[in-house]
């Protein structure tokens, strides 16, 4: 685990809330957080998992998706539960960082800090494939990987994207355990395509006054490091943190070292 500051060096205080809200990223659900639900419980926090619309254990079908805003219905309607003086330390990963975003701005003051992990942190205007797919180009295995699903027939665009299953162990899980990903496997679902296309509107008085931590994952083959950087480059967090011999799960490959960074953050009075 190692950290780099964008701005100062940060003082540590107890927690201004012990509560996480998790969000997975595309094709993932609340699932893949077991482990750091685990340990963050242990260490004494509340925490909570979401399954976004279409996701996990939610019986909505991916590809009748068409919009952010009914993607992460469920993560809105678990901030509207909050008691008025409540706040949440958020954390997305992967695709769950469009998702974070688009909450952050809607409830910035629920949100004490937004933790983004290898995650789509993106500027306003910005969607999760303009951010992507800048950098994507020679991501070979993730072109391979990707199976379009055209629900409305072959003459309408794609309605979500799943993704082939004898690629997910190079392309995904390529440090984790095979217990892990057999978990992954027979869990994951397609990907919405709608919402990974829709364009982000944030604002500074909202979404910008929300610290954002970002942790890197190193050895990632989906979102691979130099596309993270490219969107830290970007859009400048309070900090950035980094986990070494972690693939795009980090929650499954080192769920330790993230556990400890999520604690710390926890910890961090922001400027």
């Amino acid at each position: 685990m190692r950290f780099q500051g964008t701005l100062h060096e940060p003082k540590i205080e107890s927690p201004e809330t012990s509560h996480f809200v998790l969000v997975h990223g595309g094709g993932f659900g609340a699932w893949c957080w077991y482990k750091t639900m685990t340990l963050l419980k242990e260490s004494g926090f509340k925490v909570d998992a979401v399954d976004l619309t279409g996701s996990g254990v939610s019986s909505c079908d991916t590809n009748s998706i068409t919009s952010l805003e009914q993607y992460v219905k469920p993560l809105i309607d678990t901030f509207n539960e909050l008691g008025n003086e409540e706040k949440v330390i958020l954390v997305g990963h992967d695709f769950g960082g469009a998702c974070i975003s688009y909450v952050m701005e809607l409830f910035p003051s629920k949100v004490a800090k937004a933790v983004f992990i290898a995650a789509t942190m993106l500027t306003s205007g910005q969607s999760a494939l303009d951010a992507i797919s800048q950098q994507m180009g020679s991501n070979d295995l993730m072109q391979q990987a990707q199976i379009f699903l055209y629900a409305n027939g072959k003459q309408n665009p794609p309605t979500s994207i799943d993704l082939d299953r004898t690629l997910l162990r190079d392309l995904l899980f390529n440090q984790s355990a095979a217990k892990d990903v057999e978990l992954a496997l027979i869990s994951m679902r397609p990907i919405p395509f709608a919402p990974v296309l829709e364009k982000l509107s944030v604002s500074d008085e909202n979404y910008g006054s929300v610290p954002r931590f970002y942790i890197k994952t190193l050895q990632d083959c989906a979102i691979p490091v130099s596309v993270q950087e490219a969107m830290i480059n970007s859009n400048p967090p309070e900090l950035v943190f980094e986990i070494k011999g972690s693939d795009h799960a980090p929650f499954f490959s080192k769920p330790r070292a993230l556990h400890r960074i999520l604690v710390e953050i926890s910890k961090i009075t922001p400027r």
